[in-house]
């Protein structure tokens, strides 16, 4: 394919972009508690805009701490912000790309209470998003006056620090968005009751930034253009509001779609497909004149669709922009098929800023967000590094300890690299894990890796002998329990990579782990009547609940029936017996079973390996300890990273 189109530059006002790639706002998590951004945060910018990114938007802002409710991505209320920010916006700027703000009022309803149980704020006093029996606090005019002044206020403090643009943070449903929309604003006054009444708020939001940074800098306004929930803002409701915000000075729109009540389109996962907000562009340009950017799960060929069709003027990447900051530079190089794929999996992204408090990386990228605090530095004394096993644990231990100038061999016992990455990224939805696998055998190719498939080593082998570091990576194997009937069971593995097994039309799960699950919608979209059988409350208890939020309707489309709270007692050949919860025994009829208990680590090889060559070896992975993509490739990496 031909990427020409995405490298010409174009204008938002009076700004010009060197080309069509944005990097999508994204919290990292990574300020200080009084507001000012990390230097980790610099140099995270810094590989993005070095990579050849156009513009970045770096993610919200707040105008105050109180109206945050405990965000870490900064705060605009005090002028010591100031000089960091500098440091941000000329170290981006040296490399020829544009960096915009992202100015934030808050996420109203969308806010946890904070520590001292205060409610969140918003325009009416209407449930939160978390708390249904905690009620927001409407605020009053003068509230939203003082606000209005602390828009004036920070757009200028962010013009004096040197961004080239400020996008206004509406979309998603947070505290703007809740103004705009009825289905959130019940006010009365001159706030709401009409839409020209509702639109007051985002106006008056737009002319405060104006007085303060006059007309050299471009005013973006971030839109969800439909909610994708029962009462909420369609797009035919949009657009004329899209149309108030133009006349009233926005000089572009970054659309997209969807709200917290369908948070899978806040971070899509991979269940969503490619472009998954593309549709929305054609309706928009229709209505409006200025410049259009779009989200929404984008890759270089979706991109290069996007622009050619004139739908929109710039293509925004998040995710796939902290897996591979060079993207843009790649593609001039023609160097499309070294572009490390994101994956899609929000574990290791927004996934570690929900669940773990902490700054902001990557599940195939570990150096995102640790750009100068980690090193790659060659050794000045190479030595011979044997990888035992070929999953993303071992080909990314493999790939470091090259990069850093060993001499490298990794082993693989089965015909193909990939390890449960292989089975793993059998459906068509899992696509991504694919092109990971071919990434990395890219990656091993260009570094002059030794690859020995069909190649199983134990502890007595020679090579072991003569290595100066050894790297286990056995994986794991399926768990098989001591039921009755269980060699009447596929295996999970089996169950991805030979569907031919899947005999006959009503296929059982037994399990309803992440693979399991996956497995099971493939299924059931060829057509078979697919059955899963878990003896959690929930399936997929261990993948992310906003990737769960993405699958689980999914399951339900296609016709899934899902047996939660049951304890499969017996495997027959024509179905299985289970009892739930409550004692008592079902019989569900199958014409073919899958054994999908988890996994467990395969790791007898590696600890033998490391009972003969212990001061040596060094063991990762699911071999160690069952873990994710994530894991793994991070444990690889330092692995190889700390070798001397």
């Amino acid at each position: 394919m031909n990427y020409s189109k995405l490298l010409t530059p174009y204008k938002i006002g009076k700004m010009q972009v060197k080309n069509r790639i944005v990097m999508a706002p994204m919290g990292l998590n990574a300020a200080h508690p009084d507001g000012t951004i990390d230097n980790d945060e610099i140099d995270y910018f810094e590989e993005r805009a070095k990579g050849g990114t156009g513009l970045i938007i770096i993610g919200c802002q707040f105008l105050t701490k109180e109206l945050a409710q405990g965000s870490l991505e900064g705060y605009l209320d005090k002028t010591h912000v100031i000089p960091q920010l500098t440091n941000l916006c000329e170290t981006v700027k040296k490399y020829g790309t544009k960096i915009s703000a992202q100015l934030s009022c808050g996420t109203g309803k969308n806010a946890f209470a904070n520590m001292f149980g205060d409610p969140p704020v918003s325009a009416s006093a209407i449930p939160s998003m978390f708390d249904p029996d905690l009620i927001c606090h409407a605020l009053d005019t003068e509230e939203i006056k003082q606000i209005m002044k602390q828009f004036a206020f920070s757009a200028k403090l962010l013009k004096d620090a040197g961004f080239d643009a400020i996008e206004i943070h509406a979309h998603a449903g947070y505290l703007v968005d809740q103004f705009m929309s009825d289905v959130w604003n019940k006010r009365n006054d001159e706030y709401g009751g009409t839409p020209e009444k509702r639109m007051r708020f985002p106006i008056e939001i737009v002319e405060s930034i104006r007085s303060a940074v006059g007309g050299e800098i471009p005013i973006l306004f971030r839109i969800a253009c439909k909610h994708l929930f029962e009462g909420g803002r369609t797009i035919e409701e949009t657009l004329p509001l899209m149309k108030m915000l133009e006349d009233a000075g926005v000089d572009a729109f970054d659309i997209d779609i969807g709200s917290y009540e369908n948070i899978e389109y806040i971070f899509p996962p991979t269940y969503l497909g490619d472009a998954c907000m593309r549709s929305i562009c054609n309706v928009v340009r229709k209505t409006i004149s200025v410049p259009i950017l779009n989200a929404g799960n984008h890759t270089p060929e979706t991109a290069v669709e996007l622009i050619e069709s004139g739908d929109a003027d710039f293509v925004m990447m998040g995710r796939p922009l902290i897996a591979d900051p060079h993207i843009v530079n790649k593609l001039i190089e023609n160097r499309r098929d070294e572009i490390r794929p994101c994956i899609r999996c929000n574990e290791d992204c927004i996934g570690r800023i929900i669940t773990r408090l902490t700054k902001i990386s990557c599940s195939v990228n570990p150096v995102a967000c640790f750009e100068k605090r980690i090193e790659m530095k060659k050794t000045e004394n190479p030595k011979k590094v044997v990888v035992i096993g070929g999953g993303p644990g071992g080909m990314e231990a493999a790939r470091t300890a090259a990069l850093k100038g060993h001499r490298v061999s990794l082993y693989e016992k089965d015909k193909a690299l990939g390890g449960q990455l292989k089975s793993a990224a059998t459906p068509d939805f899992k696509s991504q894990l694919r092109e990971l696998v071919e990434w990395y055998k890219r990656q091993l190719e260009l570094l002059n890796i030794e690859v020995h498939l069909n190649s199983e080593i134990n502890e007595d082998n020679p090579v072991l002998k003569d290595a100066d570091y050894i790297i286990v990576a056995t994986g794991a194997v399926p768990i098989m329990p001591e039921i009755s009937g269980i060699e009447n069971a596929v295996d999970i593995i089996s169950a991805h990579i030979y569907p031919e097994k899947l005999k006959g039309d009503r296929i059982v799960y037994c399990g309803g782990g992440l693979s399991a699950c996956d497995s099971a919608l493939e299924t059931a979209q060829k057509g078979k009547k697919t059955v899963i059988i878990e003896m959690l409350e929930h399936i997929a208890a261990n993948d992310h609940f906003i990737n769960r939020a993405a699958l689980f309707p999914l399951l339900s489309k296609y016709g899934v029936e899902i047996y939660t709270n049951h304890t499969v007692s017996e495997i027959k050949k024509d179905g299985v017996k289970a009892i739930n919860i409550d004692g008592k025994e079902v019989f569900i009829t199958a014409d073919t079973v899958v054994s999908s208990f988890g996994m467990k680590p395969y790791n007898e090889t590696a600890k033998k390996i490391d009972e003969k060559y212990h001061l040596k070896t060094r063991i990762i992975g699911d071999c160690e300890k069952i873990r994710k993509v994530g894991g793994a490739v991070r444990e690889g990496f330092y692995a190889a990273l700390t070798l001397d």
